[in-house]
């Protein structure tokens, strides 16, 4: 993630010789070395894996999920979503647009080879994902924040993102403290981007264009580096080439958007201003286009825009020092022919030049043949060193080719659960597509391992060029993407488990017992808050009263005790405070407990006795103690419970899909089991789980109006047995509208509270526009809305209703799947009678508290609204038996 001075790359150059390896003259084949298809297809999917937010229903990465989904809370704005930076989890700024705008770039000049190559759809999905977080990180024309998270902060830690427990502190720019280089970069995001969105999603792309147009202002008017306001960017991405090249690079993609003249201008007088080769009035050449500094990109747009001389003469100069030399000296080669400007991301720089050069020299070709088959050959030669073209013979891009790396330093890829580096020793998922950093030198060594960050560095800047080279080189030369990517994984044993031991002999009257919950989940990594359980039977005349339990050390809740069935009981140690793969200290967690019978006593029946491992020995897998998350059982078997049922359910049949605008309601034919089906899984395209249910129906929602999604379904036993997936249903959502019901109920709303306040407040009645009056007793309405804390307590009252509070029953329902805007909802529902048409129930006041208090932040609450008059309000919603008659669901 470091830039390196580029004094040291001036050293480098000293004394080369100008034989450069893969340069020299040759007869380019017809077809090329690799299958740049399967490159690029796998390039493209890094950007999924990158993902942060709640992760969409066609998520393609089965060992990612939710995550920083409090991003953005300290400062009361949703910065939730975007892109992790690089195997680390803090969203830098800087290198995602860039990496952004190079996408857009490379998506301009080759569409055709994204469609040919089945990538455009993805490639789109990635980068609206980056589009749409910057939407929200700029709130206001004149503020952009720039970084969530610390940068050391997040770096003491190894852990999957999912359980990231630190905290997250968003940073911005303003106009009391700019930033010239993070705003104009921006811009040229966003302008770059309504460029690729114009033709399919022309309102998108105007959005997009009108931030790109205050973000530019913003960039103009408040010159600054954005590294001296957001300090802690400065030990990662400090801006070392100033602000001056993202004034031209801005502009220049401002003025391809718009066709503003103006906006070239203003590239043109910026231009004049950039950076030099030291004590010379020539344009600095040794270096080139990456995170930092956009000159080199300039160059090269500004000549393809105008043709003037000097444009051309500087993107010539530029590209000949990576290829035949200037004045006798160019960019340090390997032996094997990799161009080497730096010891950190070699082949990052190698392949962004690439991409370049492809560009330029496409268009070049007309006018200096010669040059553009030069700097053709050089990029083909960079992109093929890095898949595998190279003295090792072996790929440097994860999951593609022969040998390629394994170990990548990424966190949530290599699934640590330990917080430890080292373990396991290889990688628990593979990050296909990333392009590690390669050699650090010119000697094409390079090793496989995670804890060598320089060789081994994966980041969204690393990927920006060279997936962009691919889809120009698959344009060239072709390829074939792989059916049935991405594989799905499967899990490497037991994700959540219980150990469990003696810790000390049986007694008379007693059993005392060590057990450890132990979460090592990785696919994706979560937190289990569930409980243990340690099943017994009462013997003789013993009875419940006669049973005490105590804990002497107890790292979860206290244990408590109930009754499963008849003579049958349990004690139960809720953890409620989490066990989680996020370190020593979080991924196990002890408990003791000690049942103490003042009645009879005989262990040697008891369900859950007979896994425990003997006294004075290390607890073991024991899979008669139960772990539950509610009322799933995700490790053991209760008593009476079937052990040795193995028989699959069948696959359901006649999956069907009704599309909404972002959703999709699904149906399908009940499966069979030899026992009985205890639910269904819905599955994504690539075979991810997204939702679970008892019914034979569920809604997908959180989807993309106009996309095509595919869906199938997989049914489950109480034992874990898994039917084969149903046959796929394909289905396409619609462009316009939301998915309101169709009812014939409304909500209306006046009043509300401020937007923060330590309760919620406001007046609701709902109305029958029907010409039949309906029962009251089937009538339930929502009003959706977030808690601001970690699973807060509620505290809620009716203090006034037309009906009278008496005939109105208030609850509030937690969400196990937080929504955009909702983390819980206000249910209301009523005792009975009736509600004639055209008639309302008239106001139902509301009031809500949380148990401590603590204030509601509702300006991002998906109901929040204040009313001087009752009005329609569709982001509450009513229901009639059960189903949406009004509103839209978040």
């Amino acid at each position: 993630m470091k830039a390196v001075p580029r004094a040291l790359v001036a050293l480098l150059v000293l004394g080369l010789t100008v034989v450069i390896p893969g340069l020299s003259p040759t007869v380019r084949a017809a077809t090329g070395k690799f299958n740049y298809a399967e490159a690029l297809q796998k390039a493209v999917w890094f950007y999924d894996a990158q993902r942060s937010g709640v992760l969409p229903a066609d998520n393609r990465v089965s060992w990612r999920g939710p995550s920083a989904l409090d991003d953005g809370k300290d400062v009361g704005v949703d910065l939730t979503g975007g892109f992790y930076d690089a195997g680390d989890h803090v969203k830098f700024g800087l290198p995602f647009e860039f990496s952004m705008t190079m996408l857009a770039w490379g998506a301009l000049e080759n569409r055709a080879a994204y469609q040919g190559s089945g990538q455009w759809q993805y490639l789109l999905s990635n980068l609206r994902w980056g589009d749409d977080w910057l939407i929200k990180a700029h709130p206001q024309p004149n503020v952009l924040y720039g970084q969530v998270g610390k940068g050391d902060d997040d770096h003491k830690w190894w852990g999957p993102a999912e359980t990231m427990a630190m905290a997250r502190p968003a940073y911005r720019i303003d106009t009391s403290c700019p930033g010239s280089d993070l705003a104009g970069e921006a811009a040229a995001q966003m302008a770059a981007s309504s460029l690729v969105f114009q033709a399919g999603d022309p309102a998108y792309a105007a959005t997009l264009l009108t931030h790109a147009k205050q973000l530019y202002s913003f960039a103009d008017n408040y010159r600054g580096v954005y590294s001296d306001c957001i300090t802690d960017a400065q030990n990662f991405y400090k801006s070392w080439s100033g602000y001056q090249d993202e004034l031209v690079w801005g502009a220049i993609w401002l003025y391809k958007a718009t066709g503003d003249t103006s906006y070239l201008t203003k590239a043109r007088a910026a231009y004049e201003k950039l950076s030099t080769e030291p004590q010379t009035t020539t344009r600095s050449y040794r270096w080139t286009l990456a995170w930092d500094d956009k000159s080199y990109g300039a160059y090269v747009l500004l000549a393809q825009l105008t043709g003037d001389a000097e444009y051309v003469a500087d993107a010539d100069r530029w590209l000949d020092w990576w290829t035949t030399g200037v004045n006798g000296q160019h960019v340090p080669y390997s032996p094997g022919g990799e161009a080497v400007l730096d010891q950190w991301g070699s082949l990052r720089y190698a392949a962004n030049t690439a991409f370049v050069a492809l560009t330029y020299s496409d268009w070049l070709r007309t006018t200096d043949p010669a040059r553009a088959t030069t700097y053709h050959d050089f990029a083909v030669r960079q992109i093929n060193y890095a898949l595998g073209d190279n003295p090792r013979g072996a790929s440097f891009e994860v999951g593609f080719g022969v040998n390629p790396p394994r170990n990548p330093h990424h966190r949530t890829a290599h699934g640590s659960w330990d917080d430890n580096i080292l373990d396991p020793t290889v990688s628990r998922h593979i990050l296909y597509g990333a392009l590690v950093g390669g050699p650090t030198s010119t000697n094409d060594a390079y090793t496989d391992d995670r804890t060598n960050y320089t060789m081994n560095e994966v980041a969204l800047d690393y990927n920006a060029g060279f997936t962009g080279a691919l889809a120009r080189l698959y344009g060239e030369y072709g390829g074939t993407p792989l059916a049935g990517f991405p594989p799905k994984e499967t899990p490497d044993g037991p994700e959540i488990l219980a150990q469990g031991a003696l810790n000390q002999p049986d007694g008379s009257t007693f059993t005392e017992v060590k057990a450890y919950v132990i979460n090592k989940s990785a696919w994706p990594a979560r937190t289990f808050t569930g409980s243990l359980r340690y099943y017994f039977t009462l013997d003789g005349g013993t009875t419940s009263s006669q049973i005490s339990v105590t804990s002497a050390y107890n790292q979860c809740d206290s244990p408590t005790l109930h009754q499963f069935s008849g003579p049958v009981y349990y004690v139960e140690v809720a953890c409620s405070g989490g066990v989680a793969p996020g370190g020593q200290s979080r991924y196990r967690k002890e408990v003791q407990f000690r049942i103490t019978s003042t009645g009879t006593w005989d262990p040697s029946n008891d369900w859950s006795h007979t896994g425990l491992a003997p006294s004075g020995t290390s607890p073991v897998d024991d899979p008669q103690l139960v772990l539950a998350q509610g009322s799933a059982v995700l490790w053991g078997s209760q008593p009476g419970q079937s052990t040795v049922d193995t028989i699959p359910p069948t696959a359901p049949t006649g999956v069907a899909a009704t599309p909404g605008s972002t959703s999709v309601s699904l149906t399908w034919i009940a499966a069979t089991d030899n026992v009985g089906v205890a639910g269904y899984d819905v599955l994504n395209s690539a075979g991810a789980t997204i939702g679970s249910t008892t019914s034979t129906s569920y809604q997908v929602t959180g989807l993309t109006p106009g996309t095509p999604y595919t869906f199938s379904v997989r049914a489950r036993d109480a034992a874990g047995n898994l039917s084969p997936a149903s046959s796929p249903v394909s289905v396409t959502t619609t462009t316009s509208g939301g998915n309101p019901g169709s009812g014939s109920l409304a909500v209306q709303q006046r009043g509300g509270s401020g937007a923060t306040d330590n309760q919620i407040r406001t007046g609701l009645q709902i109305v029958n526009r029907g010409s039949t009056a309906v029962a009251l007793n089937s009538v339930t309405a929502r009003y959706w809305f977030t808690g601001d804390a970690t699973n807060p307590s509620y505290q809620i009252w009716c203090d006034y209703a037309v009906l009278g509070c008496g005939n109105v029953t208030l609850r509030v329902v937690k969400l196990s799947t937080p929504r955009p805007g909702a983390d819980a909802y206000v249910e209301i529902s009523f005792s009975g009678g009736t509600l004639a048409a055209g008639a309302s129930t008239g106001e139902i006041q509301v009031r809500v508290a949380k148990a401590d208090w603590s204030a509601f932040n509702q300006t991002d609450d998906y109901s929040y609204r204040t009313a001087a008059s009752f009005t329609d309000l569709a982001t509450a919603t009513a229901y009639q038996s059960g189903t949406l008659s009004w509103g839209t669901e978040p």
